[in-house]
């Protein structure tokens, strides 16, 4: 079949009180001293914790170990990266076959206006590439850690209740729109002066 058949639309159950922050998000890395290097002493964001484990893999039949580090972030989360101690554990945890367009597939972090032009200054005296993005609902740098993880950093514009609830109001039918078909672009904010 061809087109999406037409179901009502059901209200979903939501949990009584929604996570309360991002705990941590966890990535693989090959050398954690160089990612530290990246993270606190380039970005400025401190390492937190270092918890160094082993753990019976089932799955391989034997045991695993490994280093696993957190950055903290001011409202008590955390950016986590494992380093295995052995090279297969390493590979084992990569994609198979990267995507050709990887851009889409990374984490963001919102900052205070002067976070932002602070790394923007941190990675301009670095030579760090980056590159930034007016999304126009929040303006963004992005980055990659020295094993390929995409970190965004992203700041609100003054407006944003206003634009926060607009999308809130019309983020099912707007769904709903771009899911039958109607690709029609209804982000007018970009590059706003």
């Amino acid at each position: 079949m061809d087109t999406i058949e037409a179901t009502p639309r059901t209200e979903a159950k939501l949990l009584g009180e929604l996570p309360l922050r991002l705990h941590h998000n966890a990535y693989v890395v090959k050398d954690h001293e160089a990612n530290r290097r990246f993270l606190e002493d380039l970005l400025g964001i401190p390492l937190v914790a270092t918890w160094c484990e082993r753990t019976w893999r089932e799955d391989l039949g034997r045991h695993v170990d490994f280093c696993h580090t957190f950055f903290g972030l001011k409202d008590g989360g955390a950016l986590a990266f494992f380093q295995f101690a052995d090279d297969e554990m390493y590979e084992l945890t990569q994609a198979k076959s990267p995507p050709k367009v990887g851009s889409h597939y990374h984490i963001a972090l919102k900052v205070s206006d002067a976070s932002y032009d602070e790394l923007k200054a941190r990675l301009n005296k670095a030579g760090e590439p980056f590159r930034e993005t007016d999304h126009g609902y929040c303006k963004s740098i992005y980055t990659k850690s020295p094993d390929g993880m995409i970190l965004e950093f992203t700041c609100d514009p003054p407006d944003v209740a206003q634009i926060d609830a607009l999308r809130r109001a019309d983020a099912h039918s707007e769904l709903a729109r771009w899911l039958s078909g109607d690709r029609h672009v209804n982000n007018q904010l970009r590059h706003r002066d």
